[in-house]
């Protein structure tokens, strides 16, 4: 069991502060890697997760991209860092958390890429203008900021 789930074990569904992670895998065709993911509800976002004790942020990142994908990170780079009143979630069965979700990028990965259906429908590929409409609002956020710094 994850330091998430012990913790919630403690304190129910009160608030919280949790740090987490995503990365944004651009392939050499302009392609971003998107993942739909089960929770919430199917829509599309960036592989990412949260923070283990321990780990620093680049290690979560690259921890949850091989979890969820198979694929080994090469060298990360940031984009910025997201926290405040904006990024407050209430989940499905209740727990409530404010996430401080500091996101990366790269175009340096290896390995051959496999579903983890415990927490993913699908991965695909993803030119920029055929992004889904289904996406989690945050991780669209990221990414329309990502191809902003990627254009300069």
């Amino acid at each position: 069991m994850g330091y998430v789930e012990d913790l919630r074990k403690l304190v129910g569904h009160r608030p919280l502060i949790f740090v987490g992670a995503v990365l944004v895998i651009e392939d050499n065709n302009g392609r971003i890697l998107l993942q739909q993911r089960k929770f919430p509800n199917g829509k599309w976002g960036i592989p990412g997760g949260l923070m283990e004790l321990g780990e620093s942020t680049e290690e979560v990142a690259r921890r949850e991209l091989l979890e969820e994908t198979g694929l080994i990170a090469g060298e990360l780079h940031l984009i910025n860092v997201y926290s405040g009143k904006d990024h407050f979630i209430k989940a499905e069965n209740g727990d409530e958390f404010y996430v401080v979700t500091v996101a990366y990028y790269t175009n340096e990965y290896s390995g051959i890429l496999k579903v983890d259906q415990t927490e993913s429908i699908n991965f695909e590929f993803f030119y920029p203008h055929d992004f889904p409409e289904n996406m989690v609002g945050s991780h669209f956020t990221i990414l329309q900021e990502y191809l902003k710094g990627r254009s300069k």
